[in-house]
């Protein structure tokens, strides 16, 4: 075992530099150390202005390098299932952008592979790991709000470049797949139970393009939730969460990035409060949290099996809207 964490990034995407190569930085177990990308070309100006030392010519190459201990996969949304099984057939451990995989189904084969593994997989929902997120699940478990009545989480954020692969069908695109995959993942931490979704209603960009999503969910223990996800929509920038609890509502302003702005205001019967924590970024407590699980097995939050339960809620909400689920990239 090694004392740090070396990483190889699959494809030059933007994505990559505030999500680790900025947070490896800082750490002090953590380094990127390989790129790989469809354009050689690519893949080596990237590596230059981020200073990373390896290029390999194709994905298959920097997964057989024996100096990548792990492989962080922000590779467009159809091809993160194919990607992270063959990252854990070489033995990396796996980092992977969210929404984990197509559909709940590859979902479901990529943590059986994972289970079947050892290694450490990630589904690299940054939000959760950060303080505020971390004290939103501690309200939530606490139980000061009392029983439930609903929750709400909304990510909404303007995305007018039409010809982004986000719309693109072919490679799992669409909203609920891209803002929606939080949005539906913060209703679950609100709600603490795995719900059905009981409606949903989208917005088209093209015949199986959603370009926004509303669903209606119900929990086991009978309270609601609804979630709203919008990449081009009247609702512009909307990010937030609530609950509603028999005792008092919990309000969370930009959970998706708090080290910009952010609030957190909880309403009791009897008490009103608001916290506020450091502008450290959400993707360095995501790497901290990855470095503990491979260096010391700690457990972390958004594993493969709780992808799995996402991914089952979204394909829920596109049956729901009359929209075919997503399908892996061929």
């Amino acid at each position: 075992m090694t004392d740090h964490v070396r990483i190889g990034v699959l494809g030059a995407a933007m994505i990559t530099p505030p999500a680790v190569v900025r947070p490896a930085r800082s750490s002090t177990v953590a380094e990127v150390v390989a790129i790989a990308a469809r354009s050689a070309a690519r893949a080596q100006a990237f590596a230059d202005k981020h200073g990373i030392a390896r290029v390999h010519g194709s994905y298959e190459d920097l997964l057989a390098d024996p100096a990548v201990d792990a492989v962080y996969n922000p590779l467009p949304n159809g091809l993160h299932g194919k990607w992270t099984l063959a990252a854990l057939e070489a033995g990396k451990h796996v980092l992977c952008e969210k929404p984990f995989t197509a559909n709940a189904a590859e979902a479901a084969a990529v943590a059986d592979a994972a289970r079947g593994s050892g290694l450490v997989v990630m589904e690299a929902f940054h939000y959760r790991y950060h303080p505020l997120a971390m004290r939103v699940a501690e309200i939530i478990q606490s139980g000061v709000l009392g029983p439930l009545r609903h929750v709400e989480a909304s990510v909404c954020f303007p995305l007018p470049m039409l010809s982004n692969i986000r719309y693109d069908y072919s490679l799992a695109g669409g909203a609920m797949m891209d803002a929606g995959c939080y949005s539906v993942h913060m209703a679950r931490l609100l709600g603490d139970e795995e719900p059905e979704v009981r409606s949903a209603r989208a917005l088209l960009r093209g015949p199986s393009i959603d370009r926004a999503m509303r669903a209606s969910l119900r929990f086991p223990s009978g309270h609601t939730g609804s979630v709203h996800a919008s990449l081009w929509s009247s609702a512009v920038l909307k990010l937030s969460m609530k609950a509603i609890g028999e005792n008092g509502t919990l309000r969370v302003l930009n959970p998706l990035g708090p080290q910009a702005f952010h609030r957190l205001s909880l309403k009791l019967k009897n008490h009103s409060t608001s916290e506020t924590f450091g502008k450290r970024p959400t993707y360095a407590y995501q790497l901290d949290a990855f470095t503990d699980a491979v260096l010391h097995g700690k457990p972390f939050p958004t594993t493969a099996d709780d992808a799995v339960k996402n991914m089952t809620v979204i394909d829920s909400i596109y049956r729901a809207a009359g929209l075919p689920l997503r399908q892996p990239t061929v």
